[in-house]
């Protein structure tokens, strides 16, 4: 190996804030979600000291994501189970599936709206100069029904190894309405069956709690790679785009989610946010909504949301819905390509496009790189040339923080929904606890 004394001085460097997250976790018991806060901004400093020079430094977030990827089929295979046989009732079961299906996509929805009318306001893309590339690979998209066929589980093994969640889960609903059924006649033969389920949550929760108490060091890791391997002359040509984007998100996080709330919940966001914002952080830092799955039950839970309709709702917002990767990225860019090559799209055609970041939106995955599959669906169906997508390819690692936290916050808003306006489902006085701590 080559002695490079850049890329050891930013290791040091992040070893010795590391050294200080331990002092204030250990010695001066700080709350864990201001260590991940304070986590964010050593990062930035690391990337912005050591530009260029973050191989080691990120060598550590990367091992955080393997780890916390490698736990949610697992955590899936007993939660979702545990969950479903906990709910018992069909009826309720029905209830909270439909309602939780329909929010996610009223938040797919509301993005794409928000999105075409801001990006036609603006005129994103009108006047834009760049050559296309003409070596790309375009991604491989299935059409609309070969995503609803695969939406359902074929072989388990696979969508494990592929990080596809919604088959899984739905074989894992199979599985909890089967033992609903027979313990109605059958209670004592299959009550093992129930006692290992739930025995294997528990373990998965504490290992999830071990995994999860390393945030603070990973965010700090994650970010110090984002900050150092971006230049200014990449960005300056697509910071129009950048900027939009950020801007999409943050009206999604905070203005559609909290009406959201408010309206339908009859809840405060304030509330919300101060309990969730781990998690934004979490998947902000790491770009996977899937990786960020534990942590965000964990804040749901934490919150008052009921543990089974925490663990459903969180896993199928992963893949479902999704309104930064299926909501606000494909609709953007399509409109950044409707106007650099000057085209003339009629109200019909533009809202054709929701339409089909709807559909996208049904078969999401929940990881990295998920934006550019959804917005290349798009534009296949749209007849839009595949390429433009690439051009936004020095601003994607930064634009796609912000659509992963703004998935997972709305996943996490769903499920709050969904416990809200069903019966005992949602501990309100948990929620309203001003002096609870988010300890991990």
């Amino acid at each position: 190996m080559n002695f490079e004394p850049l890329e050891w001085g930013a290791l040091l460097l992040t070893l010795i804030f590391f050294a200080l997250l331990y002092y204030l976790d250990v010695k001066r018991q700080w709350d864990f979600g201001v260590r991940t806060l304070l986590a964010t901004a050593l990062g930035v400093v690391v990337g912005l000291v050591f530009p260029g020079h973050y191989t080691y430094v990120a060598a550590f977030g990367s091992i955080y994501t393997r780890v916390i990827s490698a736990l949610v089929i697992p955590l899936l295979l007993f939660s979702i189970v545990s969950s479903i046989t906990n709910l018992g009732s069909s009826i309720r079961l029905k209830s909270i599936g439909l309602k939780t299906v329909l929010f996610l996509l009223l938040n797919t929805l509301l993005a794409s709206i928000i999105t075409l009318i801001a990006s036609t306001a603006t005129g994103i893309g009108s006047g834009f100069v760049y050559e296309l590339a003409a070596d790309y690979e375009a991604a491989e998209v299935p059409s609309i029904l070969d995503t609803l066929i695969g939406l359902f589980p074929k072989n388990l093994a696979a969508h494990w190894a592929e990080g596809e969640v919604v088959p899984i889960v739905l074989f894992l609903v199979l599985v909890g309405i089967a033992f609903n059924k027979l313990h109605q006649e059958y209670a004592e033969q299959v009550a093992p069956f129930k006692a290992f389920i739930d025995a294997g949550n528990h373990v998965m929760g504490m290992v999830v709690n071990i995994v999860i108490s390393f945030t603070p060091y990973a965010v700090l890791s994650l970010i110090a790679r984002a900050v150092s391997r971006s230049t200014l002359s990449d960005l300056l040509p697509l910071l129009g785009v950048l900027v939009l984007t950020y801007i999409l998100c943050a009206i999604q996080l905070f203005v559609v989610e909290s009406v959201l709330l408010r309206v339908i919940g009859k809840l405060s966001p304030l509330a919300f946010f101060r309990k969730l914002w781990p998690a934004a952080v979490v998947a902000f830092t790491s770009q996977s909504s899937i990786g960020t799955i534990p942590v965000t039950v964990s804040q749901l839970k934490k919150l008052g949301v009921n543990e089974d309709i925490a663990s459903f709702g969180a896993s199928l917002g992963a893949n479902l819905g999704m309104p930064g990767c299926a909501g606000i990225w494909p609709v953007l860019t399509a409109v950044f390509a409707i106007h650099i090559l000057g085209l003339s799209y009629s109200p019909a055609q533009y809202i054709f496009l929701i339409v089909l970041a709807m559909v996208v939106a049904i078969g999401s995955v929940g990881v990295p790189g998920t934006a550019t599959i959804t917005a290349t669906a798009v534009f296949v169906a749209a007849g839009l040339p595949v390429e433009i997508i690439f051009l936004l390819a020095p601003i994607s690692s930064i634009v796609d923080m912000a659509r992963t936290a703004t998935n997972v916050i709305g996943a996490a808003t769903a499920t709050t929904l969904v416990a809200a306006t069903e019966e005992n489902q949602l501990d309100r006085a948990a929620y309203y606890d001003k002096a609870a701590h988010d300890t991990v």
